[in-house]
């Protein structure tokens, strides 16, 4: 091969992973059929709204109506979204009959199945978790992930964070800073990349951090601010990391060995004693806590 061959492969395979604007694991464009499934989502909680209000204005008098009308529209509001989400809940289902998600590298084209049906999957998914994130309860967008299939209970969150909505999966009281970005799939140039982002038990991520599809985060694993991961990053258990890409710091003191202990001090009488307590856990994961005592 010669050298204007060699510099053209490079070149190329440089371009093929060149960074542009369109670089995301978010959708740049809205199609028209995607479009098409916004409507009938939109539709669907509609017609749940208006089928309520007929039931309503059917059993109860005008004058009740009226004073009970802010709490009516309170609830509405909520029907509106539960319509949109059981439909966007529906289409997942049959999409991922017709082509099931997995993790991979393929081409980011038009014309690719991967591509286009994990385009699809996310913004359909994006929809309903930015209704379930935007009202009043605070612990509607971990059930929204839950919905959606993301694994993870309601002692973690990451409520002021970027989350991706699949293959990404969080143990207890995982931390999610503000602004932090955690992805599971991202398009570099001509290529999309999907692989399951793992979060153990009390990891904490900090503000403004960015992590790579593929990292896994071990137990008690703090990445500091402003730092991020690459693809297929291990971050070991009891460490704290930071930087760009994420390296070991230090070893987490305050990571804690015995979660049912409170070390309390008494400054007058220079002394310390432990108290043992009944933390709050799930009762279907107690027994997974006791073996790990145990062990």
């Amino acid at each position: 091969m010669t050298e204007t061959e060699k510099e053209n492969k490079n070149n190329s395979v440089i371009e093929d992973f060149a960074l542009d604007f369109n670089t995301s694991s978010a959708i740049s464009k809205i199609h028209i059929k995607i479009l098409i499934f916004y409507i009938t989502i939109f539709w669907m909680g509609w017609l749940l709204n208006l089928s309520a209000w007929d039931g309503i204005t059917l059993h109860l008098p005008f004058w009740s109506v009226l004073i009970l009308l802010p709490i009516i529209l309170f609830a509405f509001y909520f029907v509106f979204i539960f319509g949109c989400i059981l439909t966007t809940k529906l289409f997942l289902i049959l999409i991922n009959l017709i082509h099931r998600p997995k993790e991979g590298v393929f081409k980011a084209e038009e014309g690719d199945k991967d591509f286009e049906f994990w385009r699809l999957r996310i913004e359909l998914k994006k929809l309903g978790v930015w209704l379930l994130n935007n009202n009043p309860l605070p612990w509607a967008d971990a059930w929204a992930f839950r919905w959606f299939g993301v694994k993870m209970d309601f002692t973690s969150h990451g409520i002021d964070a970027w989350l991706d909505v699949e293959f990404l999966k969080f143990g207890r009281k995982v931390t999610i800073g503000q602004g932090a970005v955690v992805m599971s799939s991202m398009v570099v140039g001509k290529y999309l990349i999907i692989k399951e982002s793992v979060f153990d038990d009390y990891a904490v991520i900090g503000g403004v951090s960015t992590i790579a599809p593929g990292t896994i985060i071990g137990k008690d694993t703090v990445l500091g601010a402003l730092s991020s991961t690459y693809y297929n990053q291990l971050l070991e258990s009891g460490w704290i990391y930071f930087g760009i890409p994420g390296m070991k710091l230090k070893p987490n003191k305050l990571a804690e060995e015995r979660r049912d202990v409170i070390v309390k001090r008494d400054v007058d009488a220079q002394e310390s004693y432990e108290v043992i307590h009944d933390f709050n856990i799930d009762e279907d994961k107690r027994d997974l806590i006791k073996k790990t005592s145990k062990e």
